[in-house]
C-alpha cells in the first residue's frame, strides 16, 4: 500500500494546486453591434463572421 513517508506541507499542496483556478472567457467588442463575444466565433445578432455574412438571422 502506498503511503507518503513525510506530511506534504500546505505551501508544497498549494503550489500544485495553482493551476486550478477558473480563467475568465477571453472575449472581444464586435465592431457592428458593439458587444462583447468570443473571438473566432460567429455573432449571434447579426451571423457575421470575420466581415461576412455567414448565417441569416430572422
Amino acid at each position: 500500500m502506498a503511503v507518503p513517508k513525510k506530511k506534504t506541507s500546505k505551501m508544497r499542496r498549494n503550489m500544485r494546486r495553482s493551476h486550478h483556478a477558473l480563467k475568465s472567457p477571453t472575449v472581444v467588442e464586435d465592431k457592428h453591434t458593439g458587444e462583447n463575444v468570443r473571438p473566432h466565433h460567429v455573432c449571434r445578432k447579426t451571423g457575421m463572421y470575420k466581415g461576412q455574412q455567414v448565417i441569416d438571422v430572422d
